[in-house]
């Protein structure tokens, strides 16, 4: 079956995981429950860096209820660190605290009031040590270090102009760097320009929180999670606990949204601390308020010094980008990779410089968050490209079409080729704003932004199996999880499409490690492109063997057979599988499983700088007009156009809900959300606080535009989304407020307050 044929069999289909949603009888990790089971609680530093110096749990223990008050002394015979390249975040304290919220003790109890009773009773005698709240503050020569010793930790292996080193100064996890060349080219510009950006430090704000449910018995391990990645928290736990991985099982069924923010450890190595320790399963679920001192996203100051000529042709960027990892590593290096790599944006470049360091600071832990560092690169990268055009008088839809990279041109030398057309896609967003009749009106102005990013992952694999059943029952084995974004939707609509069966007959099996074919994670846009290919190459097989079998049981060649609704179709004759397999295999019948897998193929040499070309580029274009009062400095958004190339849609309704979805995320990025700290201690830390878009805060007009350009590596010429739409946002709101009334923003998120003080800095000026 070519790419070209596709039937569209699913792409206007009911969501797979639809009726199970809106009826309630979904499943999630949360609603777990286990006879006998023990409730957790989690005690939390008050203090942003202290050493701890003593815990007494003497009246927590004796509480009636009371099983086990977990502490630092549990750790014997452990490995109690975690994190993704670098393992620097404890299970719980171990010699120091490093953020306000930092957990200290847990309790595991009958029920949930006793535990929380019991977190009163624990004593903590600290040493308050000076906090290092920002990045400024943390860099100082005389800051402390929030880690006296090296860590844990690897550096990746990178190919042709990219490198990394582990630790690199005080208070710097992972510094990340990337050069296309040694020659200074900034010295033939016609002109150089340097401007700061910065970045907020936003929540993932997920409606299921993080939970785990944990149970030890014997030597097995059995674990209930809210996770995106449940074969690397095998792999964690194993290494935490020196537990053989084969004797830990993870489960995971429906997760209420992740964004990133749960993939890795979370709640799990705490869970099965407390059920090793009270031979009982526990249940630890974090509350909404905890969620918030849990993840975030890497607020980050970014310096951008681009080189350019007088007709506006691109020269060079040389990129100093400084990410706030909060206390711990968590997915730091990794960000670090991702913003360095995506900080060029989409156009054509002589010379890339780039720097990228995590810095350690003592907030709350940074991890990884939809879009993956594009958020961070695509805000600097896009407002500088307009604010470029406005200095050289060029209008910046020109300055852009002028240096966009073409379909078919590689990213930077020894990467994979662009596989959209830039040019287009920003032209639908400018038709759909009408950006060529735009109103010169003072407070009222339109912006553009167009992103890419690098998607499917690095070196990212995956394996599915595929059985169908004597009746024509399809089973699908794998590890793509389903997250709310339709993952399931789409790769039952493919298996459905390989066996040319309808898609009821295709279900998705409960994903749990003892017995799913391994995968990385559910992250990166890949679950369409990487694990789609995977899982048709398994039905494939299926098809292969139906036929074979069917072939010999008619005496004729496999060729001359067709399958159609599981009968199996010779000329114009059909022939029920059904009683073919019965009458074969007797009463029991036969199942025919087909393995799949699929990894982008490494390059002998490894010129590509992240090693792995990449699979397939994300683009985001976006669009906005905005009018802005002048007297309030409030921003309203008039109209915000997001578009997407997903090669080819294999659900449609699923593709264009993750454009809208992220395209809101961008709004609340751009204009309200941001984690504020007086001092080292956060402000507005709760669900009550933090500050998301409300339905009035919603565009007057909203237009999403998904493309099918068809140039996609993935099944029928399919890319992955989802992440995408969130990337345009905030730099197209900003550059339209400065095509309305003439101020740069450089600071998100867009404020009032900003706006006004913008505004009495051009009055002042022009005075």
């Amino acid at each position: 079956m070519t790419d070209d044929k596709f039937r569209t069999i699913g792409k206007h289909r009911p969501r797979y995981d639809g009726m199970d949603k809106i009826t309630g009888v979904a499943r999630y990790a949360a609603d777990v429950e286990i006879p006998g089971m023990l409730h957790a609680k989690v005690l939390r530093s008050p203090h942003a860096h202290a050493r701890v110096l003593n815990i007494d749990t003497t009246k927590a223990n004796a509480l009636p209820g009371v099983c086990h008050v977990a502490t630092r002394s549990d750790f014997e015979g452990m490995q109690p660190v975690y994190g993704w390249l670098i393992k620097d975040q404890p299970v719980l304290a171990i010699d120091k605290v490093r953020y306000v919220g930092d957990m200290i003790a847990a309790v595991a109890a009958e029920d949930e009031a006793t535990a929380y009773r019991a977190l009163d009773l624990i004593e903590v005698e600290y040493e308050p040590l000076q906090a290092v709240p920002s990045i400024e503050a943390s860099l100082a020569d005389d800051a402390p270090a929030l880690f006296e010793e090296p860590q844990i930790g690897f550096v990746n292996r990178y190919g042709t102009g990219a490198s990394a080193v582990k630790e690199p100064r005080k208070n710097v996890c992972y510094q990340f760097n990337y050069k296309t060349n040694d020659s200074d080219v900034f010295d033939g510009c016609d002109h150089v320009f340097e401007d700061c950006f910065s970045f907020s430090r936003m929540q993932h704000f997920f409606l299921e929180p993080y939970v785990a449910v944990a149970q030890w018995e014997g030597d097995q391990v059995q674990v209930w999670s809210a996770t995106q990645s449940p074969f690397l928290n095998r792999k964690e736990l194993s290494r935490i606990f020196q537990h053989p991985e084969e004797k830990i099982n993870i489960n995971v069924f429906y997760v209420g949204g992740g964004f990133g923010a749960k993939t890795g450890c979370k709640t799990e190595p705490l869970a099965v601390l407390l059920a090793r320790k009270t031979g009982r399963p526990v249940r630890l679920a974090f509350t909404s308020e905890e969620q918030l001192f849990t993840n975030t996203q890497h607020a980050a100051t970014l310096i951008l010094r681009t080189g350019v000529m007088n007709d506006g042709t691109l020269i060079a960027r040389q990129s100093e980008i400084l990410l706030n990892s909060g206390a711990y590593s968590d997915a730091s290096p990794l960000v670090a990779e991702k913003v360095g790599y995506r900080i060029p944006g989409s156009y054509r470049w002589h010379h890339i410089d780039t720097k990228v360091q995590c810095v350690l600071t003592t907030q709350v832990p940074a991890g990884a968050f939809r879009g993956f560092g594009g958020t961070q690169a695509a805000w600097a990268s896009e407002s500088q490209i307009d604010m470029i055009a406005r200095r050289l008088k060029m209008d910046p839809y020109d300055l852009r079409v002028k240096n966009l990279k073409n379909l078919g041109e590689a990213f930077v030398p020894g990467e994979s080729t662009i596989d959209s057309d830039l040019k287009l896609g920003l032209d639908l967003v400018c038709e759909k704003l009408n950006y060529r009749n735009r109103s010169r009106m003072r407070g009222h102005g339109m912006g553009l932004s167009v992103v890419l990013k690098d998607g499917g992952g690095v070196n990212k694999a995956a394996h599915a199996v595929v059985k169908a059943t004597t009746n024509g029952g399809i089973i699908v084995n794998s590890a793509t999880l389903e997250l709310g974004q339709g993952a399931h939707t789409a790769l039952t609509s493919l298996v459905a499409e390989v066996l040319n069966c309808k898609w009821e007959k295709v279900t998705f099996a409960p994903v749990t490690t003892n017995s799913t074919p391994w995968e990385q994670g559910t992250f990166a846009s890949s679950s369409t492109t990487t694990m789609g290919r995977a899982v048709m190459e398994a039905a494939e097989q299926v098809k292969q063997k139906v036929l074979a079998f069917a072939a010999q049981d008619l005496d004729c060649a496999p060729e001359d057979l067709s399958l159609v609704d599981w009968s199996i179709r010779k000329g114009n004759e059909s022939f029920p599988l059904g009683p073919m397999i019965m009458k074969h295999f007797g009463g029991p019948g036969f199942e025919f499983a087909g393995h799949g897998y699929y990894k982008p193929q490494v390059p002998g040499d490894h010129s590509a700088p992240l090693e792995t070309p990449v699979d397939f580029w994300e683009i985001g274009w976006g669009g906005a007009e905005v009018e802005v009062d002048e007297q309030t400095g409030q921003v309203r958004v008039l109209k915000l156009i997001v578009s997407s190339d997903f090669g080819r849609m294999i659900h449609e309704a699923a593709c264009r809900g993750q454009d809208e979805g992220g395209a809101m995320m961008g709004l609340g990025q751009a204009l309200f959300e941001t984690m504020h700290y007086d001092g080292d201690v956060p402000i507005n830390s709760t669900p009550l606080t933090y500050r998301v878009p409300l339905s009035t805060d919603l565009p007057d007009e909203f237009i999403s535009i998904s493309q099918e350009q068809g140039q996609g590596r993935g099944p029928f010429g399919s890319k992955g989304g989802g992440e995408g739409g969130i990337l345009p946002i905030a730099s197209a709101i900003a550059n339209a407020v400065h095509d309305a009334v003439g101020v740069r923003i450089t600071d998100l998120p867009i404020t009032p307050e900003k706006v006004l003080a913008a505004l009495d800095r051009q009055k002042s000026t022009k005075k």
